[in-house]
């Protein structure tokens, strides 16, 4: 099974990704250069929340795509599956 949204959805993806990929190369250096541990916590906050950003967007384009349609097919496996993966991330 593939990601589910329109190519243009999948490079906004990309780019958000590599966006926090250098996020946390620069959270890397900060350790290695022994910054404030305030400063490194305020950039794993922010890494974090930028990661959050990406599963919601996931997460809406699974329910807008594979949901839907499985709705529509009337077969409630990729139901079960987020459910289930919801609940993980209490």
């Amino acid at each position: 099974m593939s990601l589910c949204g329109t190519d243009q959805d999948k490079e906004r993806l990309v780019s958000r990704l590599r966006r926090i990929e250098g996020q946390v190369r620069g959270l890397c250096g900060m350790v290695e250069q022994d910054r404030d541990c305030i400063e490194v916590l305020q950039q794993i906050t922010s890494v974090s929340g930028a990661l959050r950003g990406v599963w919601v967007q996931i997460v809406g384009d699974h329910l807008r795509g594979c949901i839907a349609k499985t709705a529509m097919d009337q077969d409630e496996k990729l139901i079960d599956e987020l459910i289930e993966h919801l609940q993980k991330m209490r």
